[in-house]
């Protein structure tokens, strides 16, 4: 029954966090807000309807309808174990979790990837809205890799759709412009990345913008060494964004399409270095060219 809601569930998943994200926003907010909300807020909203129109139309199936004919094949590492069918969804929602992290690490480290995945870094302020900003080409390769990871592991249709529903609601969560509890964060981003923990990856400091990589389990980063607890200049203090694309009308729906195809990708991607220090963008050899 579930499952034959899942655009249902999703929608309503969707709608009940971002309400409750966009509220405590505005009643517990973080940072002040750099840019006004309105022309933000329409922009990036209007970045989800592409993203959801595009992937309905060229994925009709979408990650669960692939799970769905994968479990009608019996194909997948997971029907060679002899485990409870529950214990299948957890391993399933946390190899899937992983995936997502190693994938965003990828989009990273590859110069090409880097131009997709930086319109999302290249919001010049950090809440609700900025974790459903992705480009739409970026969205249709994550879900390649994803039905890619669905098929190999042969995950069960309902740990996808749990895991479709977190990772989204979980996104909108630790992009959140919230005020949250020193005490309750230290505890909370041991369970699940905070907002505390992921705003440092929306700093403009390349090595912080390449550390804290989770969505939603906090675990690979501390893993891989790719954990930053705070960022330098303080979550107040810090500058959000890229030293590309900081003039406010690049937040425009049409100028943010064209952002992969526009630029260098400069100190950004993993491993590269800027002229003078690695860990300090340089303004100047980052205007558009």
């Amino acid at each position: 029954m579930l499952l034959s809601q899942e655009p249902m569930v999703r929608m309503g998943a969707f709608a009940g966090v971002f309400l409750a994200m966009a509220l405590w926003e505005i009643l517990a907010p973080r940072r002040e807000w750099q840019i006004g909300k309105g022309y933000r807020w329409l922009n990036n909203l209007g970045v989800v309807v592409l993203d959801a129109v595009i992937v309905r139309l060229l994925f009709p199936a979408a990650a669960v309808g692939t799970a769905l004919f994968v479990e009608t094949q019996g194909w997948g590492l997971l029907r060679l174990l002899d485990v409870p069918y529950w214990l299948m969804i957890v391993i399933a929602v946390v190899v899937l979790d992983f995936a997502i992290w190693a994938q965003h690490v990828f989009f990273h480290a590859v110069p090409a990837l880097w131009r997709l995945h930086r319109m999302h870094h290249a919001d010049l302020d950090f809440d609700v809205t900025t974790g459903l900003r992705f480009h739409p080409v970026e969205i249709l390769l994550s879900m390649f890799i994803k039905a890619g990871v669905i098929v190999m592991l042969g995950a069960p249709a309902l740990a996808v759709l749990l895991f479709e529903v977190l990772l989204n609601a979980t996104s909108m969560f630790n992009h959140g412009n919230v005020r949250l509890p020193g005490r309750i964060d230290r505890v909370l981003r041991w369970i699940v990345v905070t907002p505390e923990m992921h705003r440092v990856h929306h700093s403009w400091y390349p090595n912080e913008t390449n550390s804290n990589f989770g969505f939603n389990l906090p675990w690979w980063d501390r893993i891989f060494g790719t954990y930053r607890a705070q960022p330098r200049d303080g979550h107040t203090g810090m500058t959000i964004g890229i030293n590309l694309f900081r003039d406010p009308r690049d937040l425009r729906l049409d100028r943010m399409l064209w952002q992969p195809f526009h630029g260098p990708t400069h100190s950004y991607p993993i491993n590269a270095r800027s002229r003078d220090d690695k860990s300090i963008p340089d303004r100047e050899a980052d205007r558009d060219l």
